[in-house]
């Protein structure tokens, strides 16, 4: 017998592509192509083909992989950090890291906009905005924004379109001066685009009287840790009409007076301590509070309660046209991306300890900060904060001694700049050890030991000095789902039961158009637990993070091979963000020449709402460029408008391939146009998964592009965040690259920062770098190629079921195609109906009404088999044939399958049924659903009402009870 010693493992380039070979055989042959070079060259311009492999470094095999990336990672130093500045150690609860943060069940799911198969997330999202309420002392919370940073510039911004009468011509917002530096960075950013004047300032010196003033903005505690009472200053505030924003440090707030409830109208804040790992900076869901009266108009998701047809209750994601972004041009935010499943695990860990518990935590990190302050203070040392909750600002005489120490230790503190002052942040990992040795430390500096070890005693109580008038009076999270899941096998159930209710990749295809639901593979994801990469506080000594400075640098490396740009920033922590800071960049650009005027955008009408969002933020005007009939870009009107613009032309902003599926033949004169005109070309890169390995935003003539990785590069969609917006730009742009005021990064001219952390949620980007050191340049332009073949796959088997909107001029889509479902109107069947009654076939509906209102964008991906894309077309089909039903009159226009899709157990189960159909026929339409299948919770989900009744935290328990009516729900 002859052994074959080839290698173990099946190359991973095989376990992330769906169709096998001989599936890819008959499936061109269904689409009368020869070959995937045939398919490409009918698909894709000849002019902007790739002439030349993708020079990547050979793929790794995912043992291999993991191996090698263990021991990169591995020369992160992992220190015990004290630097605080809004980032802390903590603890994940083994049960919530298991079930949420590693489970495929949550983290592989979109964003709720089919509330009916997202009530488990939705839920989850509910506690979190609760908690956030209750903790802020506001009236609406939303359900989580990017970081601290950015909540606090949007609040900034919302605050500014909402001035009131007498402070219409106000444009300066104050800052405190004791601020963390990160936020004002962000916070000085978004400015520029808004013409908001940003003055830092002691608040306590500030002249209130000043008309000019419309908002400020507070760190509690402050960013040296101090803790004040600002009841009387926000009187006088009042007194001017100005707003005020908190920045608010959320576990702090289980003992210190709510900033609602001194009068705020804005708290933001990070729920990073709330058991999400430090990552090097993220992700972390930050949170964002206000009043009711802005609920209109606050930036981000608000989940809501409300029912469904059969009056049961039910979670959708409320006032839904209010995302900022669907506004396009006037908008004031572009944020498209949330932070869902870290904003699930923070919910979660307040699910997990209750108010109790949360509370039990507070009081020991804040006992231990005054242990270790009493200690100091016999040690001979002044520590600045006369009143704190966490931390401590220690005047030193020898800073450089000190940090040596430390530094011997694995002791991370934090450096004032001005060489005299050390901060200490004490976080829940914190243990009487670790106060030793901090004592130990500064007690080198006196020539001295500690003078006293009696706070050791397990029995020992200190008295904590703070003023009464700063202590949290008030009750908080008192709902049942805070005190009643504390056991772990009750909240192991409830965490469940709440995944069961959600419909993810890990049940059936998710073929979103523009949103691109491919495979998240489990080595890809692996590292992001590792303690290597969540241990790392973002602003740690550099030399610490070799590990992850390797990775940025290969992986910046790698995506300017794929891009043909010339450097890449990693900063943008959204798509969104990624918009902005190119947008920033061209901006600044067009500064360092003179050409201050610049600031006209061209944007297709077809384009993705967040960019003329973006454009408007970044101090842009907008200039909609119409399409032609076959959905491309009008190139006469482009033409037009460029000409018209040409001293005042800032870009354009493109999609390539279209919004609308399709590779324009026109895309290179298309650019050219515009740098005719002086203007820049920024790229959305939504679609660069149709374009990597076969051409690249550099060759058709792009000047800066950003890169959803939580798309084309695999970071899972969370539910709906986190995401990965990283630019790459041409080597002109390059030195305009965004910086941290901490952390040095970006260009030598560099931009203000975009997002909190200087390299964005950082941890995530491993997902990434892993799934590109595994498919190797061959592998990924095998990805592209297959990707495009099961979109032409579908487009083929459905085309004689629907009408297909757009394609290119030899019949081809990309790696999309759009189905008109607008002629069914004639029928009373709307798309929305086609998209719940997908649900009943074990399907997320593909993406609806975008581009164009009335039809369906999908969008497979190359990681599903021919099986699954079969199954799909089946079931797409299948409803056809339940539509020809109502034109033949075999079926009633009013009460049929569709129109009361989805059909829930309970409904199909219930002793009577008066429906025109079949039970089976509910349920069961096709033969494979009846081996798999997944049950909608709630019937149709009744929109109106929850906006007519906005309910955005959990309702009242008695609302819960059997038979008592969501009506009596109390609303704001």
């Amino acid at each position: 017998m002859k052994i074959h010693l080839s290698p173990q493992e099946r190359p991973f380039v095989e376990r992330h592509i769906g169709p096998n070979q001989e599936e890819v055989k008959d499936m061109l042959s269904y689409i009368n192509a020869d070959s995937i070079d045939q398919l490409i060259k009918e698909t894709i311009p000849e002019q902007i083909h790739l002439n030349q492999p993708l020079n990547l470094p050979s793929p790794l095999g995912e043992t291999e992989f993991l191996n090698e990336f263990k021991e990169m990672m591995g020369n992160n130093a992992i220190m015990k950090n004290y630097i605080g500045l809004g980032y802390y150690d903590c603890i994940t609860p083994k049960v919530i890291l298991r079930n949420i943060l590693e489970n495929p069940g949550w983290y592989t799911a979109y964003t709720p906009y089919q509330a009916e198969i997202a009530q488990g997330r939705l839920e989850a999202l509910i506690n979190f905005q609760t908690m956030v309420i209750e903790l802020t002392g506001m009236e609406v919370a939303n359900a989580s924004l990017l970081d601290e940073g950015t909540a606090a510039a949007e609040a900034m911004s919302m605050l500014y379109s909402k001035r009131s009468r007498n402070k219409k011509e106000s444009n300066t917002f104050v800052v405190d001066k004791n601020v963390f530096p990160q936020t004002l960075a962000v916070l000085n950013t978004r400015a520029k685009g808004f013409g908001i004047n940003i003055i830092v300032e002691d608040i306590n010196n500030l002249d209130l009287t000043n008309p000019d003033i419309y908002g400020i903005l507070i760190q509690y505690p402050d960013g040296n840790g101090c803790v004040k009472d600002h009841s009387k200053f926000l009187e006088s505030v009042k007194e001017q009409e100005i707003t005020t924003v908190f920045a608010a440090d959320l576990l702090s707030l289980t003992l210190l007076n709510s900033p609602g409830s001194l009068g705020a109208d804005v708290v933001v804040g990070t729920t990073q301590r709330f058991g999400i790992p430090l990552g090097y900076g993220g992700p972390h869901a930050a949170y964002f509070a206000t009043k009711e009266r802005y609920k209109r108009v606050m930036p981000g998701r608000i989940i809501g309660v409300s029912k469904d047809v059969n009056d049961n209750q039910a979670y959708r994601m409320a006032l839904q046209t209010r995302e900022q972004h669907i506004k396009r041009e006037k908008a004031t935010s572009n944020i498209c991306t949330a932070q869902v499943l870290l904003a699930v695990m923070a919910g979660m860990y307040g699910v997990y300890h209750g108010p109790k518990g949360l509370i039990n935590i507070a009081q020991r990190i804040t006992g231990l900060t005054h242990i270790l302050n009493q200690q100091l203070l016999k040690l001979g040392f002044n520590q600045v904060n006369d009143t704190f909750f966490d931390t401590l600002k220690i005047e030193v005489e020898n800073i450089t001694e000190l940090r040596s120490k430390a530094l011997l230790e694995n002791v991370n503190l934090r450096y004032f700049e001005d060489g005299k002052h050390v901060g200490i942040s004490i976080d829940e990992t914190t243990t009487y050890n670790d106060i030793e040795m901090l004592l130990n430390i500064f007690s080198s500096q006196k020539e001295m030991g500690i003078i006293d070890l009696e706070w050791q005693n397990e029995n020992y109580q200190i008295d904590i000095e703070l003023s009464d008038n700063l202590l949290r009076k008030d009750k908080f999270m008192q709902h049942e789902v805070f005190t009643k899941y504390q056991s772990e096998h009750e909240i192991l159930r409830y965490l469940k039961r709440l995944e069961n209710k959600d419909l993810s990749l890990a049940h059936s295809m998710i073929s979103l158009g523009s949103c691109t639901m491919k495979l998240n593979a489990t080595t890809e994801m692996i590292p992001v637990t590792w303690p290597e990469l969540g241990n790392m506080h973002p602003f740690a000594p550099i030399e610490q993070v070799k590990g992850y400075t390797s990775m940025f640098e290969n992986l910046s490396s790698w995506l300017s091979e794929i891009t043909g740009f010339h450097s890449v920033s990693l900063q943008p922590n959204s798509g969104a963000q990624g918009e902005l800071a190119g947008l920033m960049v061209i901006k600044a650009y067009h500064e360092s020449r003179g050409d201050f005027d610049r600031d006209i955008m061209l944007i297709p009408s077809s384009a993705h709402g967040t960019n003329p969002a973006s454009a408007v933020m970044a101090g842009q005007k907008v200039v909609i460029v119409g399409c032609d009939e076959k959905g491309n870009i009008d190139l006469e009107d482009l033409k037009d408008k460029a000409q018209e613009h040409s001293t005042s032309l800032g870009g354009l902003m493109v999609t390539y391939p279209s919004t609308h599926g399709v590779f324009e033949e026109d895309i290179r004169e298309i650019c050219q146009t515009i740098h005719d005109h002086g203007g820049q070309v920024y790229m959305d890169g939504a679609n660069m998964n149709a374009q990597v390995g076969l051409t690249s935003p550099g060759m058709i003539g792009a000047d800066v592009c950003h890169l959803n990785l939580h798309k084309t590069f695999c970071i899972p969609h969370g539910g709906g965040g986190p995401g990965m917006g990283p630019i790459c730009v041409a080597a002109h742009l390059a030195p305009f690259l965004p910086t941290s005021p901490i952390i040095e990064c970006g260009g030598e001219k560099s931009t203000d920062a975009i997002s909190a952390a200087p390299f964005g949620s950082a941890s995530i980007l491993a997902i990434s770098y892993a799934y590109i050191a595994m498919m190797g340049g061959d592998g990924l332009k095998k990805a592209t190629e297959i990707a495009i073949l099961n979109a032409n796959y579908i487009k083929e088997r459905l085309k004689d079921s629907y009408d297909i909107l757009y394609t290119g001029h030899l019949g081809r889509c990309a790696h999309e195609m759009i189905i008109d479902c607008r002629e069914f109107k004639a029928l009373k069947i709307e798309v929305t109906d086609i998209a719940k009654r997908l649900m009943d076939y074990g399907y997320h509906a593909p993406t609806v009404s975008f581009p164009v209102p009335g039809t369906m964008m999908i969008e497979p991906t190359e990681s599903e088999t021919k099986e699954e894309l079969d199954r799909f077309c089946d079931a797409m089909i299948a409803i056809r044939a339940e539509i020809n039903e109502l034109n033949t009159g075999s079926a009633d226009l009013e009460h049929n399958v569709l129109k009361s899709a989805p059909h829930t157990a309970d409904f199909v189960m219930a002793d009577e049924w008066n429906q025109t159909y079949s039970r089976t026929k509910a349920a069961f339409p096709l033969p494979y659903v009846k081996t798999n299948k997944f049950w909608p919770t709630v019937r149709r989900i009744d929109n109106a009402y929850g906006d007519r009744n906005l309910i955005c935290s959990c309702a009242p328990i008695e609302s819960y009870q059997e038979n008592v009516s969501i009506e009596k729900a109390t609303t704001i």
